[in-house]
């Protein structure tokens, strides 16, 4: 009798340590299901997250596809730095696809988005999965290039656009600004 009490006694223990268990780990993941991430202000669920990555993830590729790992992160660090401006749309995704009308004529903030509109874009893989890594390293990490904090403005160095501003460094074919 006393064998079966505490085999039951047991058995009973067992059941109420694997509810708990249970009931934590559902707690958990329904947590991370419902997590955000804070950056400039704006607070993101996992899938706007998602997409705010993406958005940087195209913007590294089409911009800086073929540059080094060092000409990837400058360019998300310009996006990412225009996002906690105050001067521009407070997400990336904004940022990334914001238009202006400049004399008349709409101006994409990259050219890559008003060149594009319309058609499919077309990614390769291997560019765009470094691009994505980066996007992540910069968004997720927060990997910075400590001389480009002030970059808010870049063009390839085949284009002059005599924009006047305060050059703070050339990084593979693209030039940086402050503003």
């Amino acid at each position: 009798m006393e064998k079966t009490l505490r085999f039951a006694m047991f058995v009973i223990g067992f059941v109420l340590i694997a509810m708990a268990v249970s009931n934590i780990t559902h707690a958990k993941f329904s947590k991370l299901k419902d997590s955000t991430l804070e950056t400039s202000g704006v607070v993101y669920t996992a899938k706007e997250r998602e997409r705010q990555l993406d958005c940087l993830a195209k913007n590294i590729y089409y911009e800086a596809g073929t540059e080094s790992f060092e000409g990837k992160v400058a360019v998300a660090q310009v996006t990412i730095n225009r996002s906690e401006s105050g001067k521009f749309p407070k997400d990336i995704c904004g940022v990334v696809y914001q238009k202006t009308s400049f004399t008349g004529k709409i101006v994409c903030q990259f050219s890559w988005y008003c060149e594009n509109a319309g058609r499919p874009l077309i990614l390769y893989k291997e560019n765009y999965k470094e691009s994505y890594e980066v996007a992540k390293k910069v968004l997720l990490e927060d990997f910075r290039l400590s001389g480009l904090k002030e970059a808010m403005y870049y063009h390839a160095d085949y284009v002059n656009p005599n924009w006047g501003k305060p050059k703070i460094t050339k990084i593979g074919h693209h030039i940086f600004y402050k503003e």
